[in-house]
């Protein structure tokens, strides 16, 4: 655990009166795997870590949206909570312009540029939240009503429906 290390988002949370904990690892640039990669580092269940994607929609409106890891995420849902048709995952580059994060590192507090986010509504049954800590490598660790409240999230089931 590190707590001493500061990123937009521990700047972000603090400035809100959010307790947290970050917890570093090493991090592994496998694209999909990112988030299983995290969970396993920091040696928490796979349902407790969230991974966040940034999602355009209907080419206009760009959303923040963060799911369990092990889970795929339903851009049909998505696109619909916003009264859009299409949802499409947001290039990388326009990713990390619009966020100030890098590419697995990104984060939903601290952004760069204010966009309305949504939490998987699995967030409702966790006692702890784990979700990326503003750089790659680290996750931040806080309470899932902390997370949704500092930036007005809703919740909402997103996530690909089993089989």
């Amino acid at each position: 655990m590190s707590d001493n290390l500061e990123t937009p988002t521990t700047h972000f949370l603090t400035a809100h009166g959010v307790t947290y904990t970050m917890h570093d690892y090493d991090y592994v640039s496998d694209p999909g795997k990112i988030g299983l990669h995290a969970a396993a580092g920091i040696g928490i269940e796979q349902e407790k870590v969230f991974k966040t994607l940034m999602v355009e929609i209907d080419k206009k409106q760009i959303v923040c949206t963060a799911i369990p890891v092990h889970l795929k995420m339903d851009l049909k849902k998505v696109a619909a909570l916003f009264g859009g048709r299409n949802a499409r995952m947001l290039g990388a580059e326009k990713a990390e312009a619009l966020t100030g994060f890098q590419v697995g590192g990104i984060s939903p507090f601290g952004a760069r540029t204010v966009v309305p986010v949504v939490f998987d509504q699995s967030i409702l049954e966790l006692d702890k939240l784990y979700i990326n800590g503003g750089g790659r490598g680290l996750v931040v660790e806080l309470a899932p009503t902390d997370a949704i409240h500092c930036v007005q999230a809703q919740t909402a089931s997103i996530t690909v429906d089993a089989a």
